[in-house]
């Protein structure tokens, strides 16, 4: 039986997303919208729309839907801002911000997910995203800082470059801690020194490659 993934979509959001305080309406809608069966592997597809971490290759994992959705709550995200998205994985998320953003630069530390995502965003017809490889955690810098800084792995806590990719009144988004209890934070940076931190859930996340004990930022 061939599965209605409009259906399957719009029960994501009212069964998984929404009861998870996801209540705002630009980002419910974009999740509804947004053809996430598209961006996950061929063999897991009937699977896009579960309450889990799908599987990529290189042993990497999308994130749960529900945890996509509190993202993107969070980031509260104009439209005349920039995004850099540490980790472009499948590509969803990076759909997603470049949805409500002006611009997104995605890096990954393995090229085929960066070609990939760039692939299926030209099919979306969604040109407003810069796909660059390398490793953020050994030497590879943005051209610039940034409005919203996106971490889709995990870290044990903030490295200490990462706060200077952020521009003022900007925010940061990371998952810190310890599997299997770790904590997703938005950090908003108020000047040049002073931040303001705020815990928004518990999860459980990938660890971003080569984020073992790195020199952290202290706020």
């Amino acid at each position: 039986m061939k599965m209605n993934f409009d259906q399957a979509r719009f029960n994501m959001v009212e069964q998984q997303i929404r009861p998870w305080d996801v209540l705002d309406g630009r980002v419910l809608g974009l999740l509804e919208s947004s053809q996430r069966e598209d961006f996950v592997p061929v063999r897991y597809r009937k699977m896009a729309f579960a309450d889990l971490a799908i599987p990529l290759d290189h042993g990497q994992n999308m994130m749960k839907p529900v945890v996509e959705g509190r993202l993107l709550q969070a980031l509260g995200l104009q439209a005349d801002e920039t995004v850099l998205e540490i980790g472009t994985g499948s590509g969803f998320v990076t759909a997603c911000l470049a949805q409500m953003a002006e611009r997104v630069v995605s890096v990954d530390i393995y090229e085929q997910f960066s070609s990939e995502a760039a692939g299926k965003l030209k099919e979306k017809d969604i040109h407003n995203v810069e796909f660059e490889t390398g490793d953020v955690m050994t030497g590879w810098q943005p051209e610039q800082a940034h409005d919203v800084v996106v971490v889709t792995g995990s870290v044990l806590s903030v490295p200490e470059h990462f706060p200077g990719w952020v521009n003022p009144r900007g925010r940061l988004f990371v998952i810190c801690g310890e599997s299997p209890a770790m904590e997703a934070k938005l950090l908003t940076r108020l000047n040049a020194t002073e931040w303001r931190e705020e815990s928004l859930f518990e999860t459980d996340l990938a660890r971003l490659i080569n984020a073992g004990k790195t020199p952290h930022f202290e706020f």
